[in-house]
């Protein structure tokens, strides 16, 4: 028997004797008795070192491992100096022989010294791996479950020794044998009526909190980001003392990983990375040469795993191995693998989450994480305590921020503006929205809903986007869709958002919960900025517009008369903000105008001559214009893939510009702080003097754009962002309005409908069944492998999950609609047309001058000048002073979410609510 400090293993093989890492190797690991378990990655156990979220995860590779690359052609890979496998674990685990030259993980030789694996290369090894799987194997006999092939199969033996043995010491397979569903109907039809059950439901297991992880095509360091961080709050919340919910169950031995699911939803199983299937192999929800194509000629529409593990792969990628009486050890987590079998889009994923899974298991909360987004520290269980605490709380998210990797990404101009805005939409946006109980938007990279909030018309409307539902739906599906509402169904989030508040007869609200943080990878390019900022402005656009026309269904809710004021005056500054962004084109452009216009009235001059300044002020101004119209060329026949050196010095263009703008923005206010003692010494007013142009204005835009940011981000211990991003961000903003909003009304024609790609499954197995004498049902014929080529198998996928792989994906172009087309230019038309002619109306707000009349003199000529600058300067000051109220509304919100936090958490101490 192994000492109980031993790590616990997942494949077998070479064992080392080796007391404690060398110290003449770099860092010296915590010294154990016993034998150590090496991997090609590195191992991990879940007390190692820290991550950059303050998460109580720690990870610890042995020495010249963790940063080892295999060669590109191995021949051979010596076990005495690269130990893969492992040694005996205390939980009993067999040694068999490693093969580290396998053709599973190398493939084939294609002559190249390119590491990189591409996603063809990666699809035509696993297909090749599912027609091995089927060659050898053992035949049995399954009954069908009404018409359903629904199989179990053994795990290889280091999964199932790896689960400690407290919890393995049970009746039920769920350790021992991965579950194997394939469902053949629509996700509505996924019920026990039609034959079909999931293991929780089976066990007679109540579900608290349901997590699903919807993905496409996202690598397995995204996959394995998200999924451990997943397994690593699961771990917290059932371990937690500060609930007596979770607490209590812990004291009377109900154990409460029971009470909590993951479900993994795949959209689409020929456009996954096949790499993913490795981590998901790894824990043991996943098997080769197990999914089936069609039973009794029925297309498998989702392939359903079901496995409880209690190993995790991290991002590194570095294996996650339970020790004996560790109290740091991940519990078991309970997974649901759905691997769709055709590519249709995140509200299909949706609903084989809610109306499949979520009808059987009928949980109380469910969390929903976009693959890639990584859940930081107890995050799930903030979320959780939210609704815990508000019975009346229908929906909730936390705060989003960019990962930065340490810092270094901030190298990057655009990673750092997008992390300035993430963090000002958190600490301004949000929590106003929150203050009001309506967040517009819960965004689906993390957010959670109170099952039974959303049951009913929430549910119902978000699913009319689902493309599978539009022969069903008819009129009231996509194919009945205006572009427009199509458009709207792109932020689909923000539709169940409204539907959820204004539901009939409730009164639900929404909340964004600060201490719940998660971090996502951002665009660090402009193209891939370009093309997700499409899909965000016109649906938030469309769905803006949707909740205010449809403001009017707030009234059949149940929502007591102080929240119907405060919804109201909510509705109201959406409609300013939508109304600001409309013609956010041509007030920015106004707004450069005017202020390096006000440069020759303030006297600045260049080379003792005015006419420099008005000259360059000119030649600026022609550049601006220049580019703009550009953008809309650009947007209107070009991908931007296909423009990058264009979209490139676009925005460097418009940071210069937006430089020369706050050079000229200082410039004025420090001439006006100049005049205050003389406009003081005339016996005007102390508010009168700050308050008139030109300093007035410049002013108060100054204290929206530095002063509340700045104070706001003091306020809530968050202030970094100010000293790294805002810079970046004030050069970036322009782009974001004229480069981004362009492309995004340009392209509104482009709603991403339809499947994808072709039918590559002809590597899967179909299923026919045969009725025999005196079965009760039809059986078929199914290939089992034997322990032994589980357990070999197994080794060759740990292997190839453990190594780093740099893919390239596979791009496709979307399709264009002559249809759509149509309505995209009436509507660029339109917003064009009446941004320009707010432009030229102010700019000419003071009529025409013939200067060749007689009757015009040089007096008479400055003084129509000086009063057309008085007009334009009104509507400037009226601009700014909008922008200002606008920002300070946020602050107001921003400071009473931020009393109301900690005046709750005061009180929930004092009364131990918790």
């Amino acid at each position: 028997m192994a000492n109980k400090h031993t790590p616990q293993s997942s494949v077998e093989s070479v064992v080392s004797t080796s007391s404690e890492y060398s110290t003449n190797e770099g860092r010296r690991a915590h010294p154990t008795e016993g034998s150590h378990v090496y991997f090609p990655g590195g191992f991990s156990r879940p007390n190692d070192s820290v991550d950059s979220l303050d998460s109580h995860e720690h990870k610890l590779a042995p020495p010249g491992l963790g940063n080892f690359k295999y060669p590109n052609r191995p021949k051979a890979i010596d076990p005495n100096l690269y130990p893969i496998p492992v040694s005996p674990s205390p939980f009993n685990l067999p040694n068999t022989p490693f093969q580290p030259n396998s053709p599973y993980m190398w493939g084939q030789n294609n002559g190249s010294n390119d590491s990189r694996i591409s996603v063809v290369s990666l699809d035509s090894r696993w297909r090749r791996r599912q027609r091995q799987a089927m060659k050898r194997g053992i035949v049995r006999k399954v009954k069908l479950t009404k018409g359903n092939f629904i199989a179990e199969y053994p795990v290889p033996t280091a999964v199932k020794n790896a689960i400690e043995p407290v919890y393995a010491a049970n009746t039920t397979t769920e350790f021992s044998h991965m579950r194997y569903t394939a469902a053949t109907c629509d996700p509505d039809d996924f019920t026990e009526a039609n034959g079909y059950s999931l293991r929780t439901k089976m066990y007679n297991r109540d579900t608290e909190i349901l997590i699903a992880v919807t993905s496409y095509n996202e690598d397995k360091t995204l996959y394995a980001r998200t999924l451990h961080g997943v397994m690593m709050n699961i771990r917290d919340i059932c371990k937690t003392k500060q609930s007596k919910f979770w607490r209590k169950n812990a004291e009377e031995g109900l154990p409460n990983w029971q009470k909590i699911t993951v479900a993994l939803v795949v959209d689409g199983l020929d456009q996954m990375d096949k790499s993913v299937l490795d981590i998901l192999a790894t824990v043991g929800v996943y098997q080769d040469g197990i999914m089936k194509k069609q039973v009794d000629g029925k297309d498998t529409v989702a392939h359903i795993f079901e496995y409880t593990t209690q190993l995790s792969v991290d991002h590194k990628p570095q294996l996650v191995l339970p020790q004996q009486d560790d109290p740091l050890n991940l519990v078991p987590v309970q997974i649901i693998l759905i691997i769709k079998a055709q590519n249709q889009k995140k509200i299909n994923s949706h609903r084989w989450l809610f109306n499949a899974v979520g009808r059987m298991l009928n949980p109380e909360i469910c969390v929903l994480i976009d693959a890639g987004t990584r859940p930081g520290h107890k995050s799930i269980y903030y979320l959780w305590e939210a609704f815990h605490n508000d019975s009346h709380l229908g929906g909730c998210c936390g705060e989003i921020h960019a990962m930065l990797k340490g810092g270094r990404k901030l190298l990057n101009p655009l990673v750092a503006a997008q992390n300035f805005e993430y963090k000002m939409s958190n600490i301004l946006d949000k929590p106003l929205e929150s203050s009001f109980g309506y967040v517009s938007v819960l965004p689906g990279a993390f957010s959670a809903y109170r099952y039974r909030a959303i049951q009913g018309r929430p549910l119902e409307q978000y699913f009319h986007g689902d493309h599978s539902l539009a022969t069903r739906l008819g009129d009231k599906g996509i194919n009945g869709m205006s572009i427009f509402t199509k458009n709207m169904f792109l932020a689909e989030d923000r539709i169940l958002c409204f539907e959820l508040v204004a539901k009939k007869n409730e009164r639900w609200t929404l909340t964004y919960v600060k201490p719940s943080k998660a971090e996502t990878d951002v665009p660090e390019n402009a193209t891939e900025l370009i093309g997700q900022r499409r899909r965000w402005l016109n649906g938030s656009f469309a769905a803006s517009v949707y909740s205010l026309v449809n403001f009017y269904k707030i009234y059949q809710s149940d929502h007591g008369i102080i929240r119907m004021f405060f919804l109201h005056i909510q509705a109201l500054f959406n409609a300013v903000q939508l109304f600001f962004t409309w013609f956010s084109l041509a007030n920015l452009w106004l707004t450069f105008s005017i202020i390096i216009d006000l440069l020759p009235s303030q006297g600045v001059v260049i080379g003792g001559n005015v006419l420099v300044i008005h000259w360059i002020n000119q030649a600026l101004k022609w550049i601006y214009l220049v580019f703009l119209a550009l953008q809309f060329v650009l947007a209107l026949g070009n991908r931007p893939k296909g423009e990058r050196t264009a979209y490139t010095v676009t925005l460097w263009v418009y940071a210069i510009l937006s430089v020369y703008l706050l050079v000229c923005s200082f410039w004025l206010t420090g001439l006006s702080f100049k005049a205050i003692p003389e406009a003081l010494a005339q016996h005007k007013g102390f508010m009168e003097t700050f308050l008139s142009p030109p300093l007035g204005p410049l002013m108060a835009a100054m204290i929206a754009t530095f002063g509340i940011y700045f104070f706001a981000s003091c306020l809530f211990l968050d202030p970094a962002h100010m000293f790294h991003s805002f810079f970046q961000y004030l050069c970036l903003a322009p782009s974001f309005i004229n480069v981004l909003n362009v492309y995004a009304f340009c392209n509104l024609h482009d709603v991403s409908w339809g499947t994808k790609g072709s039918d590559k499954n002809e590597a899967l197995p179909s299923l026919k069944s045969k009725t025999t004498m005196g079965a009760d049902a039809p059986v078929v014929e199914d290939t089992v492998n034997t322990q032994q080529d589980i357990n070999a198998a197994f080794q060759e996928t740990v292997t190839r999950a453990l190594t780093k792989e740099e893919a390239d994906a596979i791009q496709e172009k979307p399709t264009m609609d002559d249809e759509n087309k149509t309505f995209r230019t009436r509507l660029v038309a339109a917003w064009m047309l009446s941004n320009a002619g707010l432009a030229l109306a102010i700019e000419n707000i003071h009529g025409w001058l013939n200067i060749e009349s007689k009757n015009i003199t040089g007096k008479f000529i400055q003084k129509w000048l000086n009063d057309m600058a008085i007009k334009r300067n009104m509507y400037f000051t009226v601009l700014l002073y909008c922008t200002f109220a606008l920002a300070f509304v946020r602050f107001v919100g921003c400071l009473y979410y931020w009393t109301q936090m900690h005046l709750s958490r005061g009180f929930r101490r004092i009364f131990r609510l918790n």
